[in-house]
């Protein structure tokens, strides 16, 4: 059995199967994660997971140099292409969150670090029952990420985010990734 919510669409059961809840140590994965979930407030997870192939092509693989250094022309470009959600206030929030990645990696801040601080290194393990939208722990990581000028993260979208890089295991207690991921 896998979670419900992966049931019914083949590219969101892979993604389930082989993604979702599994440690993510990587800065740069963590990074273009935290900036497709953002792409996904207001939206489904389905929307953006269907269109994460073109969001790669249009922010260059999410390389955060490259994304840094885009300027007006590059916004009015990714404005107009069909492979990613069009939406100006969350295409520049994906630059300037490359800039913010880059100036906390300057700092000696590691991003992977960073990230894993809040829950002392080790994935924490949901009940496998109830599915938060979001906790305490979601919010102090929306305003830490917040205050280092990151947009988009608030604390429903940094709880998705958490649950997507495996800070936290949220699979169902059924799923046959719950030991896997926990």
């Amino acid at each position: 059995m896998r979670c419900s919510w992966a049931e019914g669409d083949a590219v969101m059961a892979a993604y389930h199967d082989n993604e979702w809840g599994v440690p993510v140590r990587d800065s740069r994965a963590l990074w273009q994660m935290l900036m497709l979930e953002g792409f996904q407030a207001g939206l489904s997870w389905r929307t953006i997971l269907h269109r994460r192939d073109g969001f790669r092509a249009a922010f260059a693989g999410f390389d955060p140099e490259i994304v840094a250094a885009f300027t007006a022309d590059d916004v009015e470009r990714l404005m107009g292409d069909p492979g990613i959600i069009r939406a100006r206030a969350k295409i520049n929030a994906t630059i300037g969150g490359a800039q913010v990645f880059l100036r906390m990696r300057d700092a000696g801040e590691d991003f992977s670090a960073f990230a894993w601080s809040f829950v002392g290194g080790v994935p924490l393990a949901g009940d496998g029952i109830t599915v938060p939208a979001q906790t305490p722990l979601s919010g102090e990581i929306s305003k830490a990420l917040k205050a280092r000028g990151f947009k988009f993260v608030g604390p429903v979208i940094t709880y998705a985010w958490m649950q997507a890089v495996g800070l936290v295991d949220d699979h169902a207690a059924g799923c046959f990734r719950k030991i896997q991921a926990g």
